[in-house]
Parts: C-alpha cells; sequence; structure tokens
C-alpha cells in the first residue's frame, strides 16, 4: 500500500473539495516561486569581513569606554573612603566652649562652638574644619593638607601657615591685620 499525501487524505475523509485542494496547490507552488526568486543574492565575503571588523572595532571602543568610566568612579569612592578614614582617625574632640567660630559651607554661615584655644589654633592655621557626612570636625592642618590633595571640596576652613609675601607697592602694608577677628 502506498502512503497518500496529505492532501488526499483530507480529500478522503471529506474536510476539503478538489477545488479547494487546487487552489491550496496554486499558493503552495507561488510561494516556492517566491522563496526561490526572492532570495537576496549573498554578499561578497570581504564587504561581509569589512562590516564584521567595523562592528567589532566599535564594540572594543564602547566597551574601553564603559570601562574607563567605571574606574573613574571607582577611583573616586576609593578616594572618598580614604577622605573618611583620615578624617575619623584623626580627628579632635571639640570641647564644647563658649565661643562661637562661624564659617561657611556651601554659602551658608555655619557656627560651632568651641574652646578659646582652639579658637586661636584655628585661627593661626594649626587646626582646620572639615565637613563629615553632616557633621563638622575639628582636624591637625597636615591632615588638612593631605585630604585637601585628594579633595578640596572637604575641607572648610584651613587658614595655611604660609608665609605672606609683602608686595612693596601695597598701600596697606602698614596696617596689620590680625588672624582672630570674630566676625
Amino acid at each position: 500500500m502506498a502512503a497518500k499525501s496529505l492532501q488526499e487524505q483530507l480529500l478522503g475523509a471529506g474536510l476539503i473539495n478538489k477545488k479547494k485542494a487546487n487552489k491550496l496547490k496554486a499558493e503552495t507552488l507561488q510561494h516556492k516561486q517566491k522563496v526561490k526568486n526572492g532570495k537576496a543574492a549573498p554578499l561578497d565575503s570581504s564587504s561581509q569581513s569589512e562590516e564584521l571588523k567595523r562592528q567589532r572595532e566599535m564594540k572594543i571602543e564602547k566597551d574601553r569606554a564603559l570601562n574607563l568610566e567605571q574606574q573613574i568612579k571607582a577611583q573616586k569612592k576609593a578616594v572618598k573612603g580614604q577622605i573618611r578614614q583620615m578624617i575619623e582617625q584623626n580627628r579632635i574632640r571639640k570641647d564644647e566652649g563658649d565661643i562661637a567660630y562661624h564659617f561657611t559651607d556651601d554659602k551658608k554661615v555655619k557656627q560651632i562652638y568651641i574652646s578659646q584655644t582652639m579658637h586661636d589654633d584655628l585661627s593661626r592655621g594649626r587646626l582646620a574644619i572639615v565637613k563629615l557626612d553632616e557633621t563638622y570636625e575639628l582636624i591637625a592642618e597636615p591632615v588638612a593638607l593631605k585630604i585637601s590633595e585628594r579633595d578640596d571640596s572637604s575641607i572648610l576652613v584651613c587658614n595655611n601657615r604660609t608665609e605672606e609675601t609683602n608686595d612693596e607697592d601695597d598701600p596697606y602694608a602698614d596696617f596689620q591685620i590680625p588672624d582672630d577677628l570674630m566676625w
């Protein structure tokens, strides 16, 4: 016994008639012709390899840029961690004093209460005020200089003890300004 095609089986079962079977046969032939004639000619191998090479180079460049961005973020995070550690290890305990020391933080005037000796040290540049999260800490001036090398934005007040050069043409050279003025 010979195997029957699907069309013959459907005709034998009475599910389709001859007219419908011929129509399906014609559609399948048309579809086969379209597939055969509609195939695009393959690209030649040289243009294909150039396209692949260009795509690889673009991907490598994109990956390199993303990697550099991640390295910069990691480096900034490491610097912030170093600054935090330096502040926490070297902060000086603030004696609750009766003298208010005013300074600016992000264009706002802030104040902390400190003792007279701390006030003198701040005005002479032996101490500095730094910001740690939302609090203000006092640290020694050498530590503040190390922090400012990494990130200047953490240091709020640091009256450096550098020798000022007197300008010969300065009309106010005879008038010395005291360092410990309170405002």
